[in-house]
């Protein structure tokens, strides 16, 4: 009967967009969908593309999440609505923000409302190579464990060098600045009304690929941190030994966010996850089989028997996790950095060319020939040591062995 159905809402929080998705548990069935673009991050604001600095305001996550929801819920009736019983986010990783003892992000503060330093800080961010060298330097000087998880290499799009890199440069920052937050765990924490960093329930996908942390030592230690930046040390206290896996229950949808959203009120919510690896769920990731997820960037992930991996560590690649992507498996992540942001590069090269046919219609038209008839071309070619070799670090290397200072090319 209708009245027994009950539906689920996840949330895909993207480099461009949020997405709202609602699906019948019983059936697998897409019911409905919203997309809504961050308006800030749109017009270009906070970001220095010269510098390889990407930064997103968390008033473009809100704003961008409650029209993504009102869009897919006006394709419901008001029955389905009411039978909506969960909802889970997942978000881009590592994209970490500086928090205030309440655990909201600080350029949500008056004072740092058009800070950069104070908002989040968007997994493409590169402004932190020197940290992440400093760091790798740091563990592999003193022959430390906490690499040993993480592919052997920290990178500049992790949260440790992120962190780091804003509190050695930003002196007001770093003094207003409690504890961190990856955004998936704040979305969770801010729509049931737990954001205290002490208590916010933190994602095992986060923090195991990210954060260096592992059940058998938790966080990195005081003394390692202290070295690096004695603030670092400071905000521990406030940060985590705990993770949780994707299938616990973080608390519930509180009356205020219900009310903003649409939706029933204490409908239950998830721990968050990273945005690759709940794609690799949806297409039905399992022990044996590779999944690829593509978008700005790519994640390549697997997953595998706690038996099978037995104590082997898996060098060049950007971490295995016990209860990352399938909570019961060991989740691996590798990837490079650049993905869709290659051909959109390209496509802004080719208009470029383009630039003096008058008319905004008549060059897309010209464009879309040119992408059509360079894919026929490019489907004709054998690949071969002579023709066109391209090598993908754009936007640096992910895997192997993550590196931001290294670039990418296309010869022949």
């Amino acid at each position: 009967m209708e009245s027994n159905k009950k539906y689920v809402i996840g949330l895909d929080f993207g480099t461009d967009s949020c997405r709202a998705l609602v699906v019948d548990t019983y059936t697998g069935r897409e019911m409905a969908t919203g997309v809504s673009f961050y308006p800030r991050w749109k017009a270009g604001l906070y970001c220095d593309a010269h510098n390889n600095r990407y930064r997103q305001h968390p008033l473009d996550y809100i704003e961008s999440m409650t029209e993504a929801v009102h869009i897919a819920l006006s394709d419901l009736k008001e029955e389905e609505i009411a039978s909506i019983c969960g909802l889970c986010f997942d978000t881009t990783g590592s994209t970490p923000a500086l928090t205030d003892r309440a655990g909201m992000p600080l350029a949500l503060c008056p004072e740092f409302a058009e800070e950069p330093d104070a908002m989040f800080i968007l997994w493409k961010d590169h402004t932190a190579v020197r940290e992440a060298e400093q760091i790798n330097a740091l563990i592999n000087k003193r022959n430390l464990d906490y690499l040993l998880y993480e592919g052997g290499t920290y990178s500049s799009e992790w949260v440790w060098s992120k962190v780091l890199h804003i509190i050695n440069t930003n002196v007001a920052i770093k003094d207003a600045a409690y504890a961190w937050v990856e955004h998936c765990d704040w979305m969770t924490g801010l729509v049931t009304g737990n954001t205290i960093p002490e208590q916010i329930f933190r994602s095992r996908c986060a923090a195991g690929h990210k954060a260096m942390w592992h059940a058998s030592w938790g966080l990195p230690s005081g003394e390692v941190l202290e070295e690096l930046n004695p603030a670092l040390k400071e905000m521990l206290p406030h940060l985590f030994t705990e993770t949780h896996t994707s299938d616990t229950k973080a608390g519930e949808l509180t009356p205020e966010w219900a009310d903003r959203l649409g939706l029933p009120r204490g409908i239950a919510v998830a721990v968050g996850a990273l945005d690759a690896h709940m794609g690799a769920v949806g297409a039905s990731v399992a022990p044996g089989i590779l999944t690829r997820i593509m978008g700005t960037s790519t994640c390549d992930i697997m997953v595998a028997g706690k038996d099978e991996v037995g104590g082997r560590c898996i060098k060049g690649i950007c971490g295995q996790v016990d209860g990352s992507v399938l909570p019961g498996f060991v989740g691996f992540e590798a990837g490079q950095s650049a993905f869709g942001d290659i051909y959109a590069w390209f496509r802004k090269m080719l208009a470029w060319t383009l630039k003096d046919i008058p008319g905004g219609d008549a060059r897309q038209k010209v464009l879309d020939g040119m992408l059509v008839e360079l894919t026929r071309e490019a489907q004709d070619m054998e690949p071969s040591e002579d023709g066109v070799v391209a090598l993908d670090w754009m936007n640096g290397r992910r895997t192997p062995d993550a590196d931001q200072n290294v670039k990418g090319a296309v010869a022949g």
